[in-house]
This record gives C-alpha cells, structure tokens and sequence, in this order.
C-alpha cells in the first residue's frame, strides 16, 4: 500500500478559459478509500488521471509513498486504474484479461495462474475464465475489470465512476460488492463519481469538488450533516439541504417571514443579522395536528417513495422539501405542523455561502 499526497495541483487545457483543476491539495492515507465527488467539469477525473500519470500538472506535485513521481510516466507509478468503460479485450477470455498486465510484466505463467484464480474467487469470477466477455452480464464485465485492477497488486486503486454504465439495480448490488473488496485487499483507493448516494456509501471520506477546487473533504456523515457552505449542502443529499433567509432576533430566536422559530444559543452573538438557514429534509418534524412548537405550513405537492413520503411544502413564505413517514396521509392544500430542532440547523452567510461557526460569527473557509 502507498498513500497520496498532492500539493497544489494546477492544470488549465489549451482554449480553455479557467482552470480543471485549481491549486487542488490532498492526503489519502495508506489502505484509504476517498471518493472525489461534484458536478460535470468540476475537475475529478481530471485529478484523478494527473495521479494516473494519464495528464501532466501545469504547476504542483504527485507523490505516491515516498516517491515524487509528478515526471514518472504512468506505467512505473505502481497504479491501477478501472475506467468508465469496461475496457476489456473482447478477443480474449477472462483469465486472459485478467491476467494481461501481469503477462507485459514479463511475471512467470503459473504466478499469473495463481493470481488469476485468487483473483476471480474474490469477485465470483471462477466459473466464468474460459468465457469471452460478449458472453458475461454488464456487471460481470465489470467485475473483469475490476479483477484485472487488483491482481497486479499495486500501492493505488485508481476508479473512474466504474458503476456508471450498470443500470440501477446491479450499481447498488455491485456497490456492496465493491466495498467489500476493496476494504478486504486493503489498497489505497482513489475512486471519482457524480453519484452522491455512491460517494456517501463508499468512501471512508468524501471530497466534494466544485469549479476545480476542493470545496470540503471529511467522513460521509460529517460532510453530510455539516456541509462547509450551500454548494456542498445543495449537492449532497436526496433531497438537497433545504434553504430560506431568516433574521436573528434576541432570546436568541429566528424570525422567518411570520414564523418566530427557536434558535440554538450559540447564536446569540448574530442578533441583528441576517443568515441563510439550511436544514435537512430528515430533520423536520411533522404532523397532521397542531401542537406545541409546531407551526404551520401548507402541502404543495405529495410523492409517496416507500420508504418514507416526500412533501413540497410552503412554510414561513418559503418552499421546503420534508421527509414524512411512509404511514403519514395528506393531499395537496392541506395544512400540516411542522418543528425544526434548532441543533439540526445549519447557518450560512448569505453574502459568501460559507458557513457560520458556532462561535461569534467566523466563517470557516472551505477546504481546499
């Protein structure tokens, strides 16, 4: 296993008008798996193929373990990569595809036989060695390029949104599937999607790239319930964060069109401001009658999803997503009762997006 490291990484592409990548820096430790997630152009798969050895930094270094290898060509880094196509040999059976690295390695025949077969039993690939891949499933395809990635037993696991190309259910199979292998090889793991769900159940940490940068990396769950400012709310999460301007009054309490709502204390110190509130879907409680610390808001739009209702509603003059459980009946027009928690809000400075410290207002810079 080696670990990452890149230090202000810079790559601008001939015409281009702005940076794919802007002075990114980033550590992935030893056995670690982090998942570059964001938008299309955002510079993921351009970050990822500058670690491949696949780009060349226009300013910046790449080092994998000890090495500095930001000159290195990509076929001496001791990387592997699994790309968005499944890019197998159609001509060749499995166990050749499988094996084909370890064959221009120059490695002995009955060690590639060896690696092949411990190889396909992790990822039940055995019985299918003598067949062509026009003869196995999209997920088996799949599952040969993953196995052709790890039996080369490099320091990095390099995978570019590999799950893209399989239909819903066989990328949620597939994802477990995944994981499982990853976390018992042990490799360093660098691995790119625009799937937020797939980023938030794989990876031991989450970076959340935007316009080239870097804009918050951290454990699922934290990225998740503490985003570093509206973008990184608004692009995880199914529904994204929920986001409405209120003003801070003494006690300390949030005024929110008519609605006076409760306000944790550690907001006293913006009495007088301005903020942007951002809370989850998950996060507000609901019910079908008023009572004490509810307040009213009226449904707009109902979407049953099995697991839970999601509501559009209209509340303080500002339209909400709300996550209901899936036993809780209303019809559009409705009027239903609604509680925010005030620990489970976030505060946003409505000027930067960035978000507001519990402390006396500091903005915390996102990471970069």
């Amino acid at each position: 296993m080696s670990r990452i490291v890149l230090r202000n990484l810079v790559k601008t592409y001939p015409g281009g008008d702005r940076r794919a990548t802007d002075d990114v820096s980033l550590e992935v430790a030893e056995g670690e798996f982090v998942v570059l997630v964001g938008p299309s152009g955002c510079g993921k798969t351009t970050l990822l193929r500058m670690v491949a050895g696949l780009e060349r930094p226009d300013a910046g270094t790449v080092h994998i373990g000890d090495r500095d290898v930001t000159g290195v060509s990509a076929r001496d880094r001791r990387v592997s990569m699994v790309f968005q196509s499944y890019a197998i040999f159609p001509h060749m059976r499995v166990r050749q595809n499988i094996g084909f690295g370890l064959a221009m390695r120059g490695v002995p025949r009955d060690e590639i036989a060896r690696r092949v077969a411990d190889a396909a039993n992790l990822l039940d690939l055995s019985g299918y060695l003598d067949r062509y891949p026009s003869q196995l499933s999209g997920g088996q395809r799949q599952r040969v390029a993953v196995a052709r990635a790890i039996v080369v037993d490099a320091g990095v696991l390099l995978m570019d949104e590999p799950l893209s190309n399989l239909d819903a259910l066989l990328r949620l199979q597939f994802r477990a599937e995944l994981k499982r292998i990853v976390q018992k090889i042990g490799t360093t793991t660098l691995y790119v999607t625009h799937d937020q769900a797939e980023a938030m159940s794989l990876g031991d940490k989450v970076a959340v790239m935007r316009d080239g940068r870097i804009a918050q990396i951290g454990a699922p769950l934290e990225v998740y319930d503490r985003p570093s400012d509206r973008f990184v709310g608004g692009f995880l999460g199914a529904p994204p964060m929920n986001f409405f301007p209120a003003s801070v009054t003494d006690g300390p309490t949030l005024s929110v069109g008519n609605l006076t709502l409760e306000a944790p204390p550690s907001l006293a110190t913006l009495a007088g401001q301005q903020v942007t509130v951002g809370v989850r879907a998950e996060k507000l409680a609901v019910s079908a009658t008023q009572a004490d610390g509810f307040h009213p808001a009226t449904v707009e739009v109902v979407e049953p999803t099995g697991a839970s209702v999601l509501l559009t509603v209209a509340f303080g003059g500002h339209e909400l997503k709300v996550q209901a459980p899936p036993t809780f009946e209303t019809r559009p027009g409705d009027t239903i009762w609604l509680r925010t928690d005030p620990q489970s809000l976030r505060f946003y400075d409505p000027e930067t997006s960035l978000a507001l410290s519990p402390g006396p207002g500091v903005i915390d810079a996102p990471q970069s």
